[in-house]
């Protein structure tokens, strides 16, 4: 009990300091575009086939489920309105970055515990050329710019795979749910889902960086430091968005 309390304690200590020292690298020179665009095109295009095929399931799913459930009581005309309004604020922000957690996160976190067990890190080093300016810092800034994108698409294409199944499978009139949907869903509650999206972008990159630097015990030990990040990853991203809701929710109450 009392290593696992030390664990911890390291895990948040280790990530504060990384996450110091990428911002303040951030801004100094040179700056490796062509590392970050590369990494942009891993993270964002090469995710997007898992983001389409994530978001179109939970929006099918989700609206056969309410749909089902609703018509009970005669409240099927209400499910384009909770089905809008789940995807958007929650269920597109967290499940596309559960899942990226799972694809992008293990895919950090195994390649930059490669370099390390491999030395590649410390040859970096030995050149003069700082690795967290040259490996962490354009992943993160990779993050920072795909991830929002890749939610702004699952949100779309979610209420697309809603649509579908409420108009085929429900009975519901297409214009009558695009016109539910449009109606409910206002710029306040697109911005209260995708304004978490950067946080959940940084949990994702700066853990997998973290446990990728800090690689123990060779080959073994990047498959255990890859297990590490995706599940620390995911639950950041579940207790962080507990507290960004409630944040954004007094935020909203203030203005």
């Amino acid at each position: 009990m009392r290593v696992e309390r030390i664990e911890i304690f390291k895990l948040f200590g280790g990530t504060a300091i990384l996450s110091k020292q990428v911002f303040t690298d951030l801004f100094r020179p040179p700056m490796y575009l062509r590392l970050v665009w590369d990494q942009v095109y891993r993270i964002g295009v090469e995710s997007t086939p898992l983001v389409l095929i994530t978001a179109a399931s939970t929006g099918m799913v989700m609206t056969l489920q309410f749909g089902v459930g609703l018509e009970k009581f005669g409240g099927k005309p209400y499910a384009p309105k909770i089905i809008a309004l789940a995807i958007v604020r929650e269920m597109g922000p967290v499940f596309t970055c559960i899942m990226l957690a799972a694809r992008v996160g293990a895919g950090i976190a195994s390649e930059i515990g490669s370099m390390t067990v491999t030395q590649q890190i410390d040859a970096i080093r030995a050149l003069g050329t700082s690795p967290i300016k040259k490996i962490v810092v354009p992943r993160v800034l990779a993050s920072l710019i795909a991830i929002p994108l890749l939610v702004v698409m699952s949100d779309i294409i979610g209420i697309t795979g809603s649509l579908i199944v409420g108009v085929n499978d429900l009975g519901l009139d297409a214009h009558f749910f695009i016109q539910k949907v449009l109606y409910t869903v206002v710029v306040e509650d697109f911005i209260a889902g995708w304004a978490k999206t950067p946080f959940f972008a940084l949990f994702i990159s700066i853990t997998a960086c973290y446990f990728g630097l800090n690689v123990q015990g060779g080959t073994q030990g990047v498959g255990s430091s890859t297990t590490k990040s995706v599940v620390t990853s995911c639950i950041m991203i579940f207790v962080g968005d507990y507290f960004l809701t409630k944040l954004f929710w007094v935020i909203g109450t203030w203005l």
